[in-house]
């Protein structure tokens, strides 16, 4: 039997941590296809660069904190993590505090890093 090509893959996030339960989505399907041994990287775009504020406090919403579940990604494989350099900025993110190591990206190189994925899921 001939084994199947293994299809990279970009989780493209887009929503804010805690307004609904997508943010919390991306990364579940982002662990649970990198659990199975599919290569899979993250992009946090727009409000999704919120995610990676340090220190958030999400009890107050009866949620969990994001920002552990971030930080094991590399427990999974996941070891690329990008961001928007453009919407980090506009948030004032600072990437330096961020719960798991996240590379800015401009522009041409996010436009790049869309082509160059075999499958994109957008959340």
């Amino acid at each position: 039997m001939v084994e199947p090509a293994t299809r990279s893959t970009l989780a493209v996030i887009r929503h804010a941590p805690y307004g609904s339960s997508l943010a919390r989505a991306a990364i579940d399907v982002s662990l649970a296809n990198a659990a199975f041994d599919q290569p899979v990287e993250l992009l946090f775009m727009g409000d999704g660069v919120l995610q990676l504020l340090p220190a958030q406090d999400a009890a107050a919403l009866g949620r969990k904190n994001l920002a552990r579940l971030l930080a094991s990604l590399p427990l999974y494989g996941i070891e690329q993590v990008y961001v928007d350099a453009e919407s980090a900025a506009r948030y004032r993110v600072d990437l330096a505090q961020s719960p798991v190591a996240a590379v800015p990206l401009e522009a041409t190189a996010l436009r790049a890093l869309l082509r160059e994925h075999d499958q994109l899921l957008g959340f």
